[in-house]
């Protein structure tokens, strides 16, 4: 199923880099970037000069100066205004292109590639020449003819992470204060990464607190109990408004029918999925659809 908005990212061929499974290059000046919302199966990590806009989850994001920006393939995000002073540059990745044990554990727990924040950090005059040079070497290297780039290059972006992490340290980490926060963040964790549904081939496997307490092998009454003690909400609660969060943005961003989003969903029926959808947002998902046109 095609998404209604097909992005167009200036110097990007999307298919080489399905290909090859990454991708760098340099900014045109520009106030007129086109929109990208379709969510796709690579990470981007950005740096730019000049005055930029971001929709991230929901939240308009307004960066001016030298900064680095870091995106999660499973949120969906667009550039709404963009005007460059000097050299950016925009790097994009697949999971699988990292590979190897230590890299993937630095994406997976990285607070740089969280799902609800798009992180941004400044950089002063120092840091941007340091971190232009590392750009300009990827697109050097991947220009090029070097046998072993492909190695060259997961270590640019392993040292890029690294010196982000080192500029503007996180405020938490990965620090639990009780068992209860740490089951809350592992559930969070496996909720989000059932998403964004791509194919209706492949269906929402975890859709019961259940079937998050069997994944997580712990008790669905404990599973319970640490979420509602944690966030305030019943774990059934944060299922549900995800769910819903999803079939919103296939509603909207997809041309999928909606029988075709159900069983995306796992619903077995699609009258199943209307009578779920109007219950947690109070519209049909046809009339979502049509006042979102």
């Amino acid at each position: 199923m095609a998404s209604k908005e097909v992005s167009e990212i200036p110097g990007l061929n999307i298919e080489d880099l399905k290909l090859k499974g990454f991708r760098v290059h340099e900014m045109p000046a520009s106030t007129s970037i086109p929109a990208s919302r379709g969510r796709r199966d690579f990470y981007k990590i950005g740096l730019t000069s000049g005055n930029t806009a971001i929709e991230y989850g929901g939240k308009i994001i307004e960066a001016n100066g030298t900064f680095l920006v870091f995106i999660n393939p499973h949120s969906r995000h667009s550039v709404i205004k963009y005007y460059r002073k000097e050299n950016s540059y925009a790097c994009l990745f697949t999971e699988d292109f990292i590979a190897g044990l230590k890299r993937t554990e630095l994406l997976q727990s990285s607070p740089l590639f969280n799902n609800r924040e798009a992180p941004v950090i400044p950089l002063n005059d120092e840091q941007a020449t340091f971190m232009t040079g590392i750009f300009q070497k990827m697109l050097a290297v991947h220009n090029g003819d070097y046998p072993y780039k492909g190695n060259l290059l997961r270590s640019c972006i392993e040292l890029v992470i690294h010196e982000a992490l080192r500029i503007q340290p996180p405020q938490n980490g990965l620090q639990f204060i009780n068992a209860a926060t740490r089951i809350t963040h592992l559930f969070m964790d496996m909720l989000e990464r059932q998403f964004p549904i791509e194919r209706t081939g492949e269906p929402l496997r975890l859709r019961t607190a259940q079937d998050y307490a069997a994944g997580l092998s712990v008790h669905i009454n404990y599973l319970n109990r640490s979420i509602k003690e944690v966030t305030g909400k019943p774990t059934s609660v944060h299922i549900a408004e995800r769910i819903a969060a999803e079939a919103k943005a296939l509603l909207q961003h997809t041309d999928w029918s909606v029988a075709d989003i159900a069983y995306g969903l796992g619903f077995e029926y699609p009258t199943y999925f209307n009578n779920y959808f109007k219950r947690v947002t109070g519209a049909t998902p046809k009339s979502f659809r049509v006042s979102k046109v």
